[in-house]
């Protein structure tokens, strides 16, 4: 009886082994190198994929509008002529999420799985606010990751102005970030963002009109991003980069470029460890009397004296404050003499 079951046996194992070679064969290992609406553009070690998305994947994130970014590694399972379908999306090391601030019940994911990331600052055309950059800043510290804070434009400012950036610069260095003056126009430190970036996974970020792709032009030439204008009605940038993308880099790594963003709500962060995501802010909280010390008005508080004595910047404390007492998000423009 065994004798006779054993071709059965021996074919199962052959048709078996048949289907698990397809199946392999048929599935393939990328990242996401472009997200467009519903299309995403996935790179493998065969080469690019056009694909959509399972159904079942479209239910799993409904809290934000894309379940799948830049930057996510995820299986694919092949449909046709460099064509497939996203079956699985592996666990991300870290993200950028925003909740927009007009539509408070919808999250972006911007980019995923990123080492480092610039974010763009401009003191006009147009104005970066600091409630924008501390609200930025906080989302990245939450999921470690390194922002260096680069400031662009620095060839059309006056000196009045030049002196309010150098404060502003100062006000994050002393916060405990890189910071960094660019020009594009005339390649000011632009060695420098090159060192910054080679060899990493890196996102650029920051309003429209702030001069990301003029920046990834200069950086390497090869891409020719398309570059908008400012807007003369309300001084700030027309969307030229309507999705993310990610570039290699001629000199090593690459560069998620995403479309420059207005507002940025936070999402996820527990009110009471929101100090947590301000460095300088964490740091002098240690030396609070009370270890469940708000920072709002408790006695023996480090932090208000630390404010008091401009060791950490009123500026960035306001974006705290109005952060834990959940205030509408109004930007603050710094006013210059």
């Amino acid at each position: 009886m065994i004798k006779s079951m054993f071709p059965c046996f021996a074919r199962f194992i052959k048709l078996f082994s048949l289907n698990s070679e397809y199946i392999c064969c048929n599935m393939l290992k990328g990242v996401v190198i472009t997200s467009y609406g519903k299309v995403q553009f996935v790179r493998t070690d065969t080469g690019v994929y056009r694909c959509g998305l399972k159904g079942n994947l479209r239910r799993l994130n409904i809290r934000t509008t894309n379940p799948v970014a830049v930057g996510d590694r995820v299986l694919i399972e092949l449909s046709g002529d460099m064509q497939g379908l996203i079956v699985e999306i592996e666990e991300r090391r870290n993200y950028i999420i925003r909740r927009s601030t007009n539509l408070s019940k919808q999250a972006h994911v911007l980019a995923a799985n990123i080492d480092m990331v610039l974010l763009l600052v401009t003191l006009k055309q147009p104005v970066t606010t600091t409630v924008f950059i501390d609200r930025f800043l906080a989302t990245a510290e939450a999921y470690r990751i390194d922002v260096t804070l680069v400031f662009n434009k620095i060839d059309i400012y006056t000196r009045n102005e030049l002196e309010a950036v150098a404060e502003l610069m100062a006000c994050y260095h002393m916060a405990g970030y890189r910071v960094i003056e660019t020009s594009v126009t005339k390649g000011t430190n632009l060695n420098k963002i090159k060192e910054l970036l080679n060899g990493k996974v890196s996102m650029i970020s920051g309003h429209s009109g702030s001069g990301k792709s003029s920046m990834i032009n200069a950086l390497d030439p090869g891409h020719m991003l398309s570059v908008g204008q400012i807007s003369e009605m309300h001084l700030s940038g027309k969307h030229t980069t309507s999705y993310a993308q990610m570039l290699d880099l001629s000199f090593g790594g690459s560069i998620i470029d995403t479309p420059g963003i207005r507002g940025f709500g936070l999402i996820d962060l527990d009110k009471d460890e929101l100090y947590h995501f301000f460095r300088e802010i964490f740091r002098f909280s240690e030396h609070c009397k009370y270890y469940n010390c708000k920072h709002v008005n408790e006695p023996g508080c480090a932090v208000l004296a630390a404010v008091e004595e401009g060791e950490i910047a009123l500026s960035r404390y306001e974006s705290y404050l109005s952060l834990y007492l959940g205030e509408d998000d109004k930007f603050r423009k710094k006013s210059i003499d």
